[in-house]
């Protein structure tokens, strides 16, 4: 996981001073990925979202990282727990247009996958109607390497751009283990903050994946350095690379009005 929000202002102020990133000519053939729809939460980012089954009336949602809410040991899934969490809603050139709130923790773990999904106390309907702002669309189909994405952080108001390099079998860290994690190209280099921030699919728009980590200096599945470990049990680690988890397993699991049903058909998410 990345250090908290505040903990890295000091260290981006200090590396970035001065400095502009030279900006590439836009691809015609992708979608125009922005801030909107993206929140900020008090540690992390998150999204505002819907699922493909979903409807304008129902209680919209917020996905984030699930050690964004806490740390969860591993086992752990909380489901429907009230909560009272504020999110910041951003429009399209990051500006804050409204404060949500949560009214329950739907479902959160870091067993296998590391998300939060919560529920708030406001509907889709209600949210563009009063501040122009519609969520982003979490796909239920596995992406495939080679998809250009874009890891949108609120929080930061920035947009990095790279590519879906890889899938990694296991990815450990500390005493966490994730399944079939995402790996970026080293072109998204995240910072403390972005963790719960949408991996949103250049060419859809659509959310494929959570951001949640990344191996700071190189040590060995340690706390902020994750490894990669294959089906027969090798170890890499890759410095500076930073990963994702997959959010497709996520719409089977809300059915109608986009309430938790980890019994429903096609729900893999661990269960409690």
């Amino acid at each position: 996981m990345r250090k908290p929000l505040v903990a890295a202002l000091f260290a981006l102020a200090v590396a970035g001073a001065g400095t502009a990133p030279a900006v590439a000519a836009p691809d015609p053939t992708l979608k125009a990925v922005s801030l909107s729809g993206t929140v900020a939460l008090s540690n992390c980012s998150g999204s505002l979202v819907r699922f493909p089954n979903s409807v304008d009336t129902d209680p919209a949602l917020v996905l984030s990282n699930g050690h964004c809410s806490s740390l969860m040991d591993p086992g752990v899934v909380i489901t429907n727990r009230a909560a009272n969490r504020p999110f910041s809603l951003l429009d399209a050139s990051g500006a804050q247009v409204a404060t949500l709130k949560a009214a329950k923790l739907a479902y959160g773990t870091m067993t296998d996958t590391d998300v939060a999904v919560y529920e708030l106390t406001t509907t889709y309907a209600a949210v563009k109607s009063s501040y122009g702002v519609s969520p982003l669309t979490v796909r239920d189909t596995h992406p495939t390497a080679g998809t250009a994405i874009t890891v949108a952080s609120g929080p930061w108001k920035k947009l990095l751009d790279c590519e879906l390099d890889g899938f990694v079998h296991r990815l450990k860290e500390g005493k966490w283990t994730w399944k079939d994690s995402i790996r970026y190209t080293s072109a998204c280099q995240t910072i403390g903050g972005t963790s719960g921030s949408p991996v949103i699919d250049q060419a859809t728009g659509e959310v494929v994946a959570v951001h949640n980590t990344g191996n700071e200096n190189g040590a060995s599945c340690t706390l902020d350095n994750p490894c990669e470990v294959d089906e027969r049990g090798n170890v890499t680690v890759r410095k500076g690379i930073n990963y994702a988890a997959q959010t497709y397993q996520i719409p089977a699991c809300f059915t109608t009005g986009n309430q938790l049903n980890l019994s429903a058909a096609g729900c893999t998410l661990p269960k409690p």
